[in-house]
């Protein structure tokens, strides 16, 4: 099968929704398919505001029609809802082609923490751009519970893994190791939505240590000097630094799931978070982590849990199965579809051809 994903969210970005796509695009590959990301990459294009790493394309209909030409697809998978994305919906809706959709990110929530947007304005706008898809997939059953409240239809479960090769128990970094225990640690983006500083504002002996970067960095740093921050790590050397963690502290209200949380268990880390959705969906309470509204108490708990049994429950969480359940919700395209769609593109080239033709005087008169 070839499968189209369009999603302005690409390398050289690390987030979740990248770290996702890039393993199922992986495991999609191994098992014999042909996959074509359409992403930014190569186009002209803006810093999203108050987020320049992620970048923003500028007119990206030519792109997609050359891609969709090049490529022939038997299933489109319109990933992020921005201005790719956007694009890639409208030329779908156009000519009745068949997608899918996922919902990667809470951005009702993320705006409204930047700026006065009514979330109920917000989730309007996603509700009427996922609902013209034939299935919206979702990382969780208390997110498809959620959107389902709110009108969201046709949601698939589409769950994530993590990749046992490079997040495993093992050899602790060098640099990270002897820090003065217990090492509480965080992973992810720095920024606003994150809700990091209930982390960094915890009362308690030992070292935070900050995995990640963002806009939030610079203040983060300056606010917490007593604080370590690492910036991005990738690789092996990602999973070394976690397993350098007494625990993991998963401090966000907003996720839709939580890819840092997995990779904590697989390194042998238990988790702290509030218990909301995404961690009450990855978290068995009192064995991989514990769930509180007091975060210092969600933290000493889980300090007490055994590292052996978190890898354990992470072996459960493979691409394999994520994959497999994204195959399983994708709509194709019907055989003749695609064909009438190629007869079209034939017919509009022979047409602009013809009016060439005829407005220079060379067309056939009959």
């Amino acid at each position: 099968m070839r499968v189209a994903i369009a999603s302005d969210a690409w390398a050289p970005q690390t987030n979740g929704v990248v770290t996702t796509l890039k393993a199922t695009v992986e495991t999609l590959t191994r098992l014999g398919h042909e996959v074509r990301v359409i992403s930014p990459q190569g186009m002209l294009s803006i810093p999203a505001p108050s987020y320049p790493e992620i970048r923003l394309a500028l007119w990206p209909v030519p792109h997609i029609l050359r891609q969709m030409k090049a490529f022939r697809p038997h299933a489109i998978h319109i990933a992020t809802e921005g201005p790719l994305g956007l694009a890639m919906w409208r030329y779908c809706r156009h000519r009745d082609v068949p997608f899918t959709t996922s919902y990667h990110t809470r951005y009702p929530e993320y705006l409204r923490a930047r700026w006065p947007i009514p979330i109920d304005v917000s989730y309007a706008w996603l509700r009427r751009f996922h609902n013209g898809a034939a299935r919206t997939f979702v990382a969780s059953g208390s997110l498809n519970r959620q959107l389902s409240d709110r009108g969201f239809k046709h949601l698939h479960l589409w769950r994530r893994g993590v990749d046992l090769q490079r997040f495993r128990p093992g050899s602790p970094h060098p640099e990270y190791a002897d820090l003065p225990r217990p090492i509480m640690a965080y992973m992810g983006r720095l920024a606003v939505e994150k809700n990091i500083e209930a982390f960094l504002d915890l009362k308690m002996p030992g070292t935070k240590l900050v995995i990640g970067d963002g806009p939030q960095r610079a203040a983060l740093a300056a606010k917490y000097p007593e604080a370590k921050f690492a910036g991005y790590r990738h690789g092996e050397e990602l999973g070394r630094i976690v397993s350098c963690a007494d625990v993991l502290v998963f401090p966000s209200l907003t996720d839709t799931f939580g890819l840092a949380m997995i990779e904590a268990l697989a390194c042998g880390v238990p988790v702290a978070a509030f218990p909301v959705p995404g961690p009450i969906d990855v978290i068995e309470q009192g064995v991989t982590g514990v769930l509180h509204e007091d975060l210092s108490v969600a933290v000493r708990s889980a300090l007490t849990l055994d590292r052996s049994v978190c890898a354990q429950r992470a072996a459960a969480f493979t691409w394999d199965a994520a994959t497999e359940q994204f195959l399983a919700g994708l709509e194709p395209i019907p055989q003749a579809l695609r064909a009438t769609l190629a007869v079209r593109r034939s017919s509009v080239i022979i047409a602009r051809i013809l009016a060439r033709r005829q407005a220079s005087g060379t067309g056939d008169a009959n």
